[in-house]
């Protein structure tokens, strides 16, 4: 996968993208990350990449020249398929299922704004898609595009050590994850649960899926509603509501 990353404050993603799991997919070389200072595309000798909005009003806009030129300037896309993803607030609300959708493309461009908003012609002719990582606003995209990017990469293959790490997180599956446990067997008189060490495989599935069922109803009852259950995970689910 190559991602390009447009954004006035390149130097905040060195330490992220460099450690941890980012860092060993671009060594592998399942992902190239590049960081484009748009700043550089503004086609004026002040480099302003910002301008009072029309009709008045507080902040400033982006203008469109600088991200428009920016984007022009990559190298041409493989197959023409590249996502360009705005980062805003009044985006699609970034979610797991965007994530897995996100990890099948072969190149993303995210840009990261600043100040009040964007012009809105980079919305309506540039970008395909606009996220949002919640319902709050930052003072930039880039802390969004950081967690956009390390959500989509490790769904890559060969970036996880086994595919069911991220096959069982929380979301992918529908519900929360279930609880986990490892050494030692007892800590401070808090022990391991007995299904855990039985070495029953289908008695330790069902356990985990059990705990997961209650707490997505304990913690994200929402989730609930388009979950995928079997019969049997109906019944249970019943059970845990008490009825």
């Amino acid at each position: 996968m190559k991602i390009h990353i447009l954004s006035l404050f390149p130097e905040m993603f060195t330490g992220v993208f460099n450690s941890s799991i980012l860092k060993k997919a671009q060594e592998k070389n399942e992902v190239s990350i590049d960081i484009v200072n748009f700043r550089e595309y503004s086609g004026n000798k002040h480099h302003q990449v910002d301008d009072y909005p029309y009709g008045g009003g507080a902040g400033m806009v982006l203008k469109p020249e600088p991200i428009f030129n920016a984007v022009e300037a990559l190298p041409p896309s493989t197959n023409g398929n590249r996502r360009i993803i705005l980062l805003c607030p009044q985006g699609e609300r970034f979610n797991q299922q965007k994530a897995e959708e996100l990890a099948k493309e072969e190149e993303l461009v995210f840009i990261c704004g600043h100040y009040e908003g964007y012009d809105e012609r980079i919305r309506e002719h540039l970008v395909t898609d606009e996220i949002s990582i919640g319902d709050f606003v930052l003072t930039g995209g880039e802390l969004a595009a950081m967690t956009v990017v390390d959500s989509v990469v490790r769904l890559l293959p060969n970036v996880l050590g086994k595919s069911a790490s991220h096959e069982q997180d929380s979301f992918s599956t529908g519900l929360l994850e279930h609880p986990h446990y490892t050494r030692p067997v007892e800590y401070r008189g808090y022990k391991v649960p007995d299904v855990l060490l039985s070495g029953n495989h289908a008695a330790i599935d069902k356990w985990r899926r059990d705990q997961s069922l209650k707490r997505t109803f304990d913690r994200r009852n929402d989730l609930l509603e388009n979950a995928d259950l079997t019969e049997a995970e109906k019944q249970m689910l019943q059970s845990i509501k008490g009825l």
